[in-house]
């Protein structure tokens, strides 16, 4: 294998261009031609796609709460967006803790 490779063969190799760039200088009194050329563009009209409301899963805890050990307890129920019952079990208990002290869980349905 040959090490000795001039900076024009490893450009060839890599690239595959082997032909320098060269500047022609044109004459003095004459300014560059520039060919500017402006694309505009096209703004197609878009119709909004609407996309269709897509079903939410819904799950109905019902719970017992009240603030006296086996007292009087009302029934509450709440509804929480998820298929997982451990989760909307967890949502509703965390949810009703903050006014009442004794939760019992009645039962989880989907609606």
């Amino acid at each position: 294998m040959n090490t000795d490779l001039t900076e024009e063969e490893i450009r060839w190799a890599l690239f595959g261009i082997a032909q320098p760039q060269t500047q022609v200088s044109g004459p003095a009194g004459q300014e560059p031609v520039r060919n500017n050329v402006f694309a505009e563009p096209v703004a197609a009209p878009m119709a909004k796609k609407r996309v269709a409301k897509t079903f939410t899963p819904r799950l109905r805890v019902t719970l017992r709460v009240g603030n006296e050990f086996e007292g009087k307890t009302f029934e509450l129920i709440h509804e929480a967006d998820t298929l997982s019952t451990l989760l909307a079990e967890q949502e509703a208990v965390k949810i009703a803790r903050k006014k009442y002290r004794y939760i019992t869980v009645v039962s989880v349905k989907t609606i």
